[in-house]
């Protein structure tokens, strides 16, 4: 898996977490192990830029993701997945700290980041959550895998609560 981690926020982030979970999470969803990513860490002011030019939103934004080849978690019988260039997520630091620390289950900036990274992957590979139901599948699936990152790297507790919106 080819996952390259950009950070250009000025804001110290645990990148190493951030390309660990990235992994994890492409793993766990059967994602070619040749298929590439990048995650670009932002400060507000690009991300804010990002998010009204691309969804016509003021203010910046917690995570963005722009797909690339709309590659999907392949069905269970097919014996290999495709490969291709996933995309990009655009994280931003600073608004991942005030989510964290406003969260009822107050959690660090770097929490934060673990959380936006799956989230953003599983939109890469088509995950929504407009609807009702498309909002259980997509944070339930999400939890899934950050719990289980967590319990592979010995951190204690469940994730923490989805505060993405």
């Amino acid at each position: 898996m080819s996952i390259d981690v950009n950070n250009e926020s000025g804001t110290e982030v645990d990148e190493q977490a951030i390309l660990d979970i990235a992994r994890y999470a492409l793993a766990r969803m059967r994602i070619h192990p040749l298929s590439e990513l990048s995650v670009i860490v932002v400060d507000t002011d690009a991300m804010e830029q990002l998010h009204i030019q691309w969804m016509d939103l003021p203010g910046p934004t917690d995570v963005m993701s722009f797909p690339m080849d709309e590659l999907r978690p392949p069905a269970k019988d097919e014996e290999e997945p495709p490969q291709g260039l996933l995309g990009d997520i655009v994280l931003c630091p600073e608004v991942a700290k005030r989510q964290g620390e406003e969260a009822p289950t107050q959690h660090s900036m770097d929490e934060e980041l673990q959380l936006l990274t799956v989230h953003g992957v599983l939109h890469l590979l088509g995950y929504d959550h407009e609807e009702p139901d498309e909002k259980a599948e997509m944070f339930g699936l999400q939890a899934a895998i950050v719990d289980g990152w967590r319990g592979e790297h010995g951190l204690t507790g469940a994730s923490p609560a989805p505060t993405v919106s």
